[in-house]
């Protein structure tokens, strides 16, 4: 990159730095005034018609200011060099809002709440993916002499109950043996590799319990196979209150943004383009492909343990955004996420 480019790119961070704080256009009087550009008023004039001619910034209102555009927005984005580290006291309230946590659905309720809090955004976690955790313990329990309740516990601390209703009263030890059988096939395996254990349990089981096997099974199968809903956590929507202003009524104004969360399909796909915990993904305006996302930015990257990802974590708010600190924040909470499940 040229010296001019640098330059120029340096009047460009100035541009977005200003905007994200005032919400204002800024010209080029401001520019010199705020920041040490070392070069003229004139200079800066130039260097903003020539990003405004290749799209980095626009006008939004004849004789204001220049404000950065999703292209604009990228670039800045792509310069970052590396990630902003958080201070001391930003680490320490992380670890200690995350480790006195006591289980799955407490992390992930505590992390969303505390990203909101750091990033005046949305924020949103996803559930430990299951094709991805192995079964740590399943437990077969009687609740009554018709009815069992089955409980799943995978290694990424994911606990999954489910009931099953017998045709026939079961007895003590067909308890046990179900237990046994079930429990011995599924330990270690892999989610995607357990519906097969468990077709293999069905298939010789002794006839005198073949109904009770097969009535476990089917239920087995089906909590097994991956499922879409309550796979997500999201907090701190009334952090869009705030930036109601960013989401312009030609983009949708903010109803889009609440129509596009409200669709949980909609942010998985959004979640599902990161996959690697040592990388945050930042996909500004159109880059989100949804039409209701036109006026927002999309945070995120992969959380996960002992090399195996488990799901993903960001946030969503304006393209407006503080992105140096957006990604700090949304890189530590996955980080630590990742540790406290890994210690579980």
């Amino acid at each position: 990159m040229t010296s001019t480019d640098e330059r120029r790119f340096d009047v460009l961070r100035a541009i977005v730095t200003d905007y994200v704080n005032t919400q204002e256009p800024i010209g080029s009087k401001a520019l010199v005034e705020r920041h040490q550009l070392g070069v003229s008023s004139a200079t800066v004039r130039n260097d903003m018609a020539v990003l405004e001619a290749e799209g980095y910034i626009a006008q939004p209102h004849t004789s204001s200011g220049r404000v950065p555009t999703d292209k604009g927005y990228r670039l800045f984005v792509d310069r970052i060099s590396e990630i902003k580290p958080l201070s001391q006291a930003e680490r320490r309230a992380i670890l200690s809002v995350l480790d006195s946590s006591v289980d799955l659905d407490d992390v992930l309720r505590r992390s969303v709440k505390l990203l909101a809090e750091l990033t005046r955004h949305v924020a949103v976690i996803q559930y430990p993916v299951l094709s991805t955790a192995t079964v740590r313990h399943l437990e077969v329990v009687a609740l009554t002499s018709a009815r069992l309740l089955l409980v799943v516990i995978t290694d990424s601390g994911r606990v999954e109950q489910r009931m099953v209703a017998l045709s026939r009263d079961i007895t003590d030890d067909e308890v046990v043996l179900l237990r046994d059988a079930f429990a011995g096939a599924l330990h270690g395996k892999r989610l995607t590799e357990a519906s097969a254990a468990v077709a293999e349990v069905a298939n010789s089981a002794p006839r005198d319990i073949a109904d009770l096997v097969i009535a476990v099974a089917a239920v087995l199968v089906e909590t097994l196979v991956e499922r879409e809903e309550d796979r997500l956590v999201l907090g701190g929507t009334s952090n869009l209150a705030r930036a109601a202003s960013d989401f312009s009524a030609d983009l949708g104004g903010m109803d889009a943004v609440l129509e596009a969360l409200e669709e949980q399909v909609v942010v998985l796909k959004l979640l599902a383009r990161t996959s690697r915990t040592d990388r945050v993904t930042v996909q500004i305006g159109r880059e989100t492909r949804n039409d209701n996302l036109r006026g927002a930015s999309v945070v995120s990257t992969a959380y996960g343990a002992s090399g195996t990802v488990l799901g993903s974590v960001g946030v969503l708010g304006p393209t407006r955004m503080d992105y140096p600190n957006t990604i700090a924040s949304v890189a530590a909470v996955a980080k630590y996420v990742g540790e406290v499940l890994g210690e579980r």
